[in-house]
């Protein structure tokens, strides 16, 4: 029985969660795989139905690892995967999706993102994405690592066509996003789906998170995620290798930082003060 989820609103009304779950690495180790799988499957189950992949992550052994983790509950996933920039031209970029789908072991994704910006026009991204949608192979399309000058630049582009999100870093250390890119997509009612959350682990160590953290009866896991959550229209997509690791992540709901929080993590780590060239890893 899946949990209740706390969900934002794509551009076209459709309800997904805040919370999912990123699969970045995953694939890469024979060894993980059970454990990897286990893992997607404890998310599916605790209503982290998001789950993230692309045709880059382990040469395409991510998606394959999360066909596993999704047989049979394919309809309870909102399942998203992403095209590399040099396979983005029309044709490119339809053979690439049905390649995806092919290791994915489904027939349709839900959403399917332009990994980051690459040297083909966006007008030929964008026709192929309409032809996927014509002929129910994806459902959304949206982008990854656009800055305020690439969307407008797609908006320019796209017309009525909306991205149904922005996937960009984001965490208390990567928050030039702040400034300008979030203003620009909450005004558009874009989603902001943030990867590398508690930055590869890195943010585990931070003093004023751990302090936090033992003051709240928390994890520092759990602070960091919850401090990207707290925004609305804002999908974090933090990747766990384990079942555990997915429990603590999914508790991270549970935890609303209250303003002695923020402001002793504004301390930390400060807010952006001008624009910023957007970060990427």
């Amino acid at each position: 029985m899946a949990h209740s989820m706390r969900t934002t609103t794509l551009p076209v009304g459709e309800a997904i969660p805040v919370l999912g779950q990123g699969t970045w690495k995953m694939g890469e180790s024979r060894r993980q795989r059970e454990h990897e799988i286990a893992a997607l499957q404890a998310g599916i189950d605790l209503g982290m139905t998001l789950i993230d992949t692309a045709e880059m992550y382990a040469d395409g052994l991510s998606e394959e690892v999360v066909a596993d983790a999704i047989t049979g509950r394919r309809a309870d996933v909102f399942l998203v995967s992403k095209v590399l920039p040099h396979h983005a031209s029309f044709s490119g970029t339809i053979a690439a999706c049905e390649a995806s789908l092919k290791r994915l072991r489904t027939d349709c994704l839900d959403l399917y993102l332009l990994h980051w910006r690459g040297q083909v026009p966006l007008e030929e991204t964008l026709e192929a994405f309409d032809r996927l949608t014509r002929d129910g192979k994806i459902r959304h399309w949206g982008v990854s690592n656009f800055d305020v000058a690439d969307m407008e630049e797609l908006a320019a582009i796209a017309g009525d066509r909306q991205p149904a999100v922005n996937q960009v870093l984001y965490n208390l250390t990567r928050r030039g996003i702040e400034y300008d890119l979030i203003p620009w997509c909450n005004k558009r009612a874009i989603p902001v789906m943030a990867y590398s959350p508690v930055e590869q682990g890195r943010l585990l160590d931070s003093a004023e998170v751990k302090r936090i953290a033992e003051r709240r009866g928390a994890t520092p896991a759990q602070v960091a995620l919850a401090w990207v959550l707290r925004r609305p229209g804002m999908i974090a997509i933090p990747k766990a290798g384990a079942a555990a690791h997915v429990r603590e992540n999914r508790a991270a709901l549970d935890l609303i930082l209250n303003d002695e929080d923020l402001l002793a993590l504004d301390r930390s780590f400060p807010p952006p003060k001008s624009a910023q060239a957007l970060e990427m890893i």
